[in-house]
């Protein structure tokens, strides 16, 4: 620990380490972290240079300016390959942010409703509520309470059925209207 409290930069245990953000590349053994004896040996073009010696493996690899990866340790002998190990897992990385940018991430909307929404409003809610489905997201529909309202809450059981009827050629229920709290809350996924 540092001595001095007040002084940050000197410190390097108060320093945050240097971390890749996004990049998951699997864990490979790399030349000297390569601890068998024989290991079968694929080239730079990814020709079979044969079954070889480790460390002679390691030393060819060296010799045409590569790493030697190991990437199938539990063959019998493992399997190393002789690449350039920064562009492979540079490559990696890319593929990754390639498959997460073209990934769609479906969201959960709400619509908030009352037992005495009138008739009007609720058709507007309910486009609302198509046009979500429509955009791919699920839709939560929470219908709240106040007061009095808890005594007639076949009120807002009407209601939701309105609803339900209404979504029916758009959406599928998921979740099935269910009291929580003082809210009776319901979830519909788009049609697949």
């Amino acid at each position: 620990m540092c001595s001095e409290p007040r002084q940050l930069s000197p410190c390097r245990s108060l320093q945050q380490p240097d971390r890749e953000r996004w990049l998951i590349v699997p864990k490979l053994r790399v030349n000297r972290e390569i601890r068998v004896r024989e290991v079968r040996v694929i080239g730079p073009d990814g020709e079979q240079l044969g079954i070889m010696p480790t460390p002679d493996a390691f030393r060819q690899a060296q010799e045409m300016g590569y790493d030697l990866v190991e990437v199938a340790p539990t063959s019998q002998p493992p399997v190393c390959r002789i690449m350039d190990y920064g562009k492979y897992k540079y490559e990696l990385s890319k593929k990754e942010h390639q498959s997460r940018r073209h990934q769609k991430s479906t969201q959960v909307k709400e619509i908030k409703l009352r037992p005495r929404t009138d008739k009007h409003d609720l058709e507007i809610k309910i486009r609302q509520i198509k046009g979500f489905l429509a955009e791919g997201n699920k839709t939560k529909v929470t219908l709240m309470f106040r007061g009095r309202e808890m005594a007639n809450q076949e009120m807002g059981r009407a209601v939701m059925n309105t609803v339900i009827e209404q979504l029916a050629d758009s959406g599928t229920i998921e979740y099935a209207p269910r009291m929580e709290g003082r809210s009776l809350i319901m979830i519909i996924a788009p049609k697949s």
